[in-house]
């Protein structure tokens, strides 16, 4: 069996992926393929991989996760899964943290190298999405807005926008926490509202259609942010909370990471990418 470990990134229509998969579950259970998602992922099974202030031993919890995963692995290997296909997104980092820190996940290294041991020689894959700075922060921002958090000040904008750490950074942490792994990137651009193509890409299987074109977790409106923060202000588009040459900047991180991403330190081999 093998195990494709979807760990996101965020607003890169990860929900959506995520409701496709389990709208299509019985077809694919009759190829072969078993689905793990948030529902099951959060209700202890990967307890204790990730340190917590409360852990009263690390070493134990995470000995404990690690003995879980591998007896659920078993469980899935007998009702005849030849193709696992785990997507939480909180693997590299919660939405929260990378709001308050203004940085693409500055611990995904360390967190899939967890996630890389508790699965053992059973992960083959790991997929990231890759989403443009310029729609992807706002999004993140505007989801923070819609559960009540303040609006994104001057100081942490323009840290977003100058940050050295783009995805490139974030794809080299991901490759060397997981060697021997095949890491497939996939842009949000391509494939945002396209699961099906998401998941023959990651798997060589075809895709059900059905389910495919139902989105789910659409970042807020301008008019329903407007609802909880009368000062966003009107207008018809999206709200963008950075300034033009902000924009630009971060179009450019993103031009630029891709150009990287492709003819730098990772090289893509049909969407998989190898540490050179």
């Amino acid at each position: 069996m093998r195990v494709i470990l979807h760990i996101g990134a965020h607003r890169c229509a990860t929900t959506t992926f995520q409701h496709y998969l389990r709208a299509n579950a019985d077809r694919l259970a009759g190829q072969g393929v078993g689905v793990w998602l948030p529902p099951r992922t959060r209700r202890g099974l990967f307890s204790g991989i990730i340190p917590t202030k409360s852990s009263p031993d690390p070493i134990t919890s995470a000995e404990r996760a690690r003995g879980r995963i591998r007896l659920n692995l078993a469980k899935s290997a007998e009702r005849g899964v030849t193709t696992l296909i785990v997507s939480e997104e909180n693997i590299m980092g919660t939405m929260g943290e990378i709001s308050r820190l203004g940085q693409l996940y500055p611990a995904a290294g360390e967190r899939v190298a967890r996630y890389r041991d508790a699965f053992g020689d059973a992960l083959t894959d790991v997929v990231l999405n890759l989403r443009s700075q310029h729609t992807f922060w706002p999004s993140v921002l505007a989801y923070g807005l819609g559960r009540g958090r303040a609006l994104p000040g001057a100081a942490l904008l323009d840290r977003i926008a100058t940050a050295a750490r783009g995805w490139r950074e974030v794809a080299e942490d991901v490759a060397c926490a997981a060697p021997g792994v095949r890491l497939h990137l996939l842009p949000f651009e391509r494939y945002a509202g396209r699961p099906e193509a998401q998941f023959a890409e990651i798997t060589g299987l075809d895709g059900p259609a059905t389910h495919a074109r139902e989105r789910r977790n659409a970042g807020p409106s301008r008019e329903e942010l407007r609802a909880v923060l009368p000062e966003i202000g009107e207008g018809q588009d999206r709200w963008q909370p950075f300034a033009p040459d902000q924009i630009a900047r971060l179009r450019a991180a993103y031009a630029d990471d891709m150009a990287w991403l492709t003819d730098g330190g990772l090289r893509f081999v049909e969407n998989e990418v190898t540490l050179l």
